[in-house]
């Protein structure tokens, strides 16, 4: 049964679910600094964010500079970077961001927040892309929803399959290289989805602005599931 927006949002503020961290973290020292990769970041310029090696090097630096272990950021952001790519090309380019992104060093663990099965899985290899990509879909009494991990470490779907259970805090992937991650920087992209619209293995991740409303009820605030985040996040 497809869910709804208004049913996701009760369940969610219900506190029905306890989501687990969906990556490596200690409340009393982990640090996350606030990303912001709009046209407003005037260091973000088009030749770095076109050279994937110099974009690594930045969020790197980024990230020392902080003394954070991780970047966070991106839901329902307006974001320039993806000119780097002609996946999001068209008459209207896609720019704005439907997931949460987490950066930080390649081989970070990865795990599940919630219980689920794998939904679908697959190897986005076109530049700009998702990489190596899992998909899980979670049953609550109001239906199904899905978490989509995106930019992780091949070796994560190598022996992979569909329907395969998966408990909340199981580990699941990992961050992946940029050879295998469709070529950013590391980090993973989470995004949750109310309707896969019939698709496996992939659900776009940016759309155009004029389609924002209909994306945003369709893709939630992944910041719902981040409750065991620390309040207090460097900008």
């Amino acid at each position: 049964m497809r869910m709804q927006a208004a049913e996701f949002e009760e369940w969610i503020q219900s506190g029905a679910s306890n989501f687990q961290a969906v990556v490596p973290f200690d409340p009393t020292s982990t640090v996350f600094a606030a990303v912001n990769l709009t046209v407003s970041n005037t260091d973000l310029s088009e030749p770095l964010m076109a050279d994937t090696a110099a974009f690594s090097d930045y969020m790197q630096h980024f990230l020392a500079r902080n003394g954070a272990h991780y970047g966070i950021g991106g839901y329902n952001e307006l974001r320039t970077m993806y000119g780097r790519s002609d996946l999001f090309d068209g008459e209207e380019p896609r720019r704005l961001h439907l997931g949460l992104d987490i950066w930080g060093s390649a081989d970070t663990p990865v795990y599940a927040p919630l219980g689920g099965v794998v939904h679908s899985f697959a190897f986005n290899d076109a530049f700009g892309d998702y990489g190596a990509t899992i998909i899980l879909a979670h049953q609550i009494d109001s239906g199904t929803f899905y978490s989509l991990y995106g930019h992780l470490a091949l070796k994560d779907i190598a022996f992979l399959q569909e329907g395969a259970p998966i408990a909340a805090g199981q580990l699941l992937a990992h961050f992946g290289e940029p050879h295998e991650n469709g070529h950013w920087p590391p980090h993973l992209h989470f995004q949750l989805i109310l309707d896969m619209e019939g698709k496996k293995g992939d659900y776009p991740g940016v759309c155009k602005f004029s389609e924002r409303e209909k994306y945003l009820q369709n893709c939630p605030d992944p910041d719902l599931f981040f409750h065991w985040m620390p309040l207090a996040i460097r900008s």
